[in-house]
Order: structure tokens, then C-alpha cells, then sequence
């Protein structure tokens, strides 16, 4: 873990921990399916201007763009859409902190979708606890039945699947493409399933013009927590392990967390604070965090 690799890694979480404050406010006023248009078009016109200035370009074949289509509706458009949703209903932090979920879902899909990624006992105690973690989360959201607040977590731990999905299916089917055609793809592919749903259904002319505060917070989305965030991870990607890369799904939430609670005052309840020291510890064991540690220490020695 150099200094350079440092910084990529706090850039990402500052980058992306804003997101769930951004959708936050821009829902108040902005119907979803128009805040995910907005952030996926805006994403793809920053990326494919980051492609056309490395002089590269767009895939031909038809076998990659149907791939990245699969990605494009897996991992942005779908999950995009749930979180704005969903955060109609709760709170940002808690939003960040149920997006921490992914590598837990992940490593399950991975296990029996990548022969190379099976789960080992440290990875079966890791899910265990992000599992407990879940758990200690959403019990209490259903004790008084399936409520506005209940959908709102279902709707992130399902936007969290789809993560965990199209990170297992673009490691077995995107693998190799040159650095920016992936996210470029996968965003224009977004924006196309995007903008028929937000025309004909949001119909964007008929709502009252939107508060300041929201149309900024969807081009920050679309600019800070989209394209540029796309841009420095892939830059990310080609300079750094993959085992350090992953250290950013736990610094996210932490920037989340923070975020809520300064910004908009959201406060945390004890059930909360401890499903996310569950999951993140969690999520630290399934990336073998403490693994790595104990194995640096002992070549110290």
C-alpha cells in the first residue's frame, strides 16, 4: 500500500460516500427514474470524453456489447434506480451502510460461479457476521410488518445483488477490455435503457421545476460520483492489486455514515451502529484484511 494508492483509495470514498447524501436530497424533489437518467447520462458523456482523449474508441463487436449491456442494465441502471428509490424511504448513512453488503453477496455468487474463488473458512465467517449484520439492520424495520421504511432496505440489499452479480459476471465475460471502454459502454448502455422509462413515465416537462439544491445534487451524482469516480477507478485498477482495490468497499460507507449524520443530521440508532460494525468487519475478513496483516507481521519477523 504505497502513497499513491493511498490517495486513489480516498479519492474513491470521497467520491463515491457522497453519493446516498446526493440522492438523498435530489429525491425530495426529483422523481427516480429521472435522477438515474441524469446521473448515467452525464456519467457517459465524462467517460466518453476520457476515451476519446486516450485516442481510444467503443468496441465493435457485437459479442462485448451484449455483455455490456448485461452491465450496463446490472450494475447501473438497475441498482441506480433501486437506491434512489429506496432512499425515499431511509436514510442516506443507512443507505451506505447497506451498499457495504456487496462483497458479502459477492463472494457467495463467486464461489459458485468462479472455480478460481471458492469460500474458505475465513470467507464462511466473514458472511456469517455481514450476514448477522443484515440481520441486525432490517429485524427491527420488520417487526411491525412490511412497511415504506422495510421496502426502502429491501430495495438497497437488492441493489446490492445486483452489484455483487455483475462483478462476478464481468470477471468470467469483461475481462481485458482497454481502460475506459468498459464504464463507457456499460453508461451509454444505461442512459439508452434509462431515457425511454424517465420520457414516458417520469415525463420530466409536466413536474414543477426542481429546488436548486436537487438539480445540483444530480450533476454531482452524474459528475462526481459517476464519471469521475468510473475514471480514477479504472486508473486505480491499472496501478494497484486487486486486493487493495477491494479495501475501498469498506472506506465508502465510513464517508457515508459521516456524511449523513454532519450534513443532513440524520442520527443512527444502536441497532444500526452495530449491523455496521458487523458488516465491516465483515467485509474486512472476507477480503482477508487480517490475513494479509497477520502474514506481513510474520514476514517482519
Amino acid at each position: 500500500m504505497n502513497t499513491r494508492n493511498i490517495f486513489y483509495l480516498l479519492v474513491l470514498a470521497a467520491l463515491w460516500g457522497p453519493s446516498f447524501l446526493f440522492m438523498r436530497v435530489a429525491v425530495v424533489d426529483i422523481p427516480p427514474l429521472t435522477i438515474v437518467l441524469g446521473r448515467v447520462g452525464i456519467g457517459a458523456l465524462l467517460v466518453l470524453v476520457a476515451l476519446r482523449q486516450r485516442g481510444g474508441h467503443l468496441p465493435r463487436s457485437r459479442t462485448i456489447w451484449l455483455h455490456l449491456a448485461f452491465l450496463g442494465f446490472m450494475q447501473n441502471a438497475l441498482p441506480f434506480l433501486l437506491f434512489a428509490w429506496g432512499e425515499q424511504y431511509i436514510e442516506s448513512a443507512l443507505a451506505s451502510i447497506l451498499n457495504g453488503t456487496t462483497p458479502i453477496f459477492t463472494i457467495l455468487l463467486a464461489h459458485f460461479l468462479v472455480e478460481a474463488d471458492r469460500l474458505t473458512g475465513a470467507k464462511i465467517v466473514g458472511v456469517l457476521l455481514g450476514f448477522a449484520g443484515l440481520a441486525l439492520l432490517i429485524a427491527p424495520a420488520l417487526v411491525g410488518g412490511l412497511q415504506a421504511t422495510t421496502w426502502g432496505m429491501l430495495a438497497l440489499v437488492a441493489a446490492s445483488i445486483c452489484y455483487a452479480i455483475a462483478i462476478v459476471y464481468a470477471r468470467n465475460h469483461a475481462r481485458g477490455l482497454p481502460p475506459l471502454v468498459g464504464p463507457a459502454g456499460q453508461l451509454l448502455m444505461a442512459t439508452i435503457y434509462m431515457l425511454p422509462l424517465a420520457v414516458f413515465i417520469d415525463k420530466p416537462w409536466r413536474l414543477a421545476i426542481p429546488a436548486t439544491l436537487s438539480m445540483l445534487s444530480v450533476v454531482a451524482l452524474g459528475v462526481f460520483g459517476t464519471g469521475l469516480a468510473f475514471i480514477i477507478y479504472y486508473r486505480f485498477m491499472e496501478t494497484a492489486e486487486p486486493s487493495i482495490v477491494s479495501m475501498v468497499t469498506y472506506v465508502v460507507p465510513v464517508f457515508g455514515v459521516i456524511l449523513g449524520v454532519l450534513v443532513l443530521g440524520e442520527q443512527l440508532t444502536w441497532n444500526a451502529l452495530a449491523g455496521f460494525g458487523l458488516i465491516l468487519l465483515g467485509v474486512m475478513i472476507v477480503n482477508g484484511l487480517f490475513a494479509n496483516s497477520a502474514a506481513a507481521r510474520r514476514i517482519n519477523v
